[in-house]
């Protein structure tokens, strides 16, 4: 019979491992998840009452209201919403203004911010102080003279149907460009600045060339802080409802979301079909976002760490 000595039960207890006792959690981080779960909720609920509208047939919603149990449920307002108001071509209209827009904004955005961050003069400031106050004027303050100003300046056939400024694609990229720079140069300047200067002296050293510096050195590792503007970008400007509104005229010309106005006036009766119309136009910004996910959550945690 095997006799366990005190040593050895004092060393057997010492190579046990100490449970730890969880930390009773506090009422303020009680309080916190109970609000971030309502919010959440609350943020969510309109989106699957549109989602439960949309599948549901109109008739049954118009007989028995909406809220109340669906006895049956349905994509026929999915198919009529795309074949009956045509909104592939909205979806095209959308594509040709966002893509150019997103891409010239973060062009020229990245060219203003290299200079402010790493050219050497006394203009620096003022200049980023003018780029983002350009995000303190409120839209419409300034839709009457925008507007005169559009039908003043002509533009060739080939670019404007219409031969304007206004009732062009080219309009909706230049103002919505105008309008989204401001903060992208503010972004990405505070971003560079993060850069070590080292790496731009080495380059500098080499015999790189100004170009050089900021095509093939810089960019790249502003990729995280590009790719998370890109994606507020692309839902910015696809979402953009007031400049398409005010600045196009054309029916068949209007982005996604002035169009769903008109199909709201041309379908008033039939909610069911908008709801579904609603929810396919949110499917673009939902897929970028998708794509562009870790570079998004990469790009908003810019700057919580040091070293």
């Amino acid at each position: 019979m095997a006799v366990i000595t005190p040593a050895v039960a004092v060393s057997t207890a010492e190579t046990r491992p100490a449970r730890r006792k969880r930390p009773k959690p506090s009422v303020g981080s009680v309080a916190a998840q109970v609000f971030m779960i309502i919010m959440s909720a609350l943020w969510v609920l309109p989106i699957l009452f549109a989602l439960y509208v949309s599948l549901r047939p109109v008739g049954e919603t118009n007989r028995l209201g909406y809220v109340s149990l669906a006895h049956s449920l349905t994509l026929r307002n999915f198919v009529d919403a795309w074949n009956q108001s045509e909104m592939w071509r909205f979806f095209l209209n959308s594509l040709r203004v966002t893509v150019p827009a997103v891409l010239i904004t973060l062009m020229l955005a990245s060219a203003v911010a290299f200079v402010v961050s790493k050219m050497s003069s006394r203009w620096n400031i003022a200049l980023l102080i003018l780029f983002t106050a350009g995000n303190l004027l409120p839209q419409q303050v300034l839709i009457t003279p925008l507007y005169r100003m559009y039908l003043a300046i002509h533009l060739p056939h080939f670019v404007s149907s219409s031969g304007l400024l206004y009732d062009s694609y080219v309009g909706l990229i230049v103002i919505n460009v105008s309008f989204q720079l401001g903060f992208c140069v503010f972004v990405l300047s505070n971003y560079m600045k993060t850069i070590p200067g080292e790496i731009d002296e080495a380059a500098i050293v080499d015999g790189a060339s100004l170009w050089a510096r900021y095509w093939r050195l810089t960019l790249p590792l502003c990729r995280p802080a590009m790719a998370a503007l890109a994606t507020l970008l692309t839902t910015w400007i696809y979402n953009d409802f007031f400049w398409a509104i005010t600045l196009i005229s054309t029916g068949n010309k209007r982005p996604i979301t002035s169009a769903l106005a008109n199909l709201q006036g041309q379908f008033v009766s039939n909610q069911n079909m908008i709801s579904a119309a609603a929810l396919m136009a949110a499917v673009p910004t939902l897929g970028v976002y998708v794509m562009l996910q870790k570079q998004f959550i990469a790009g908003l945690a810019l700057g919580s760490s040091k070293g």
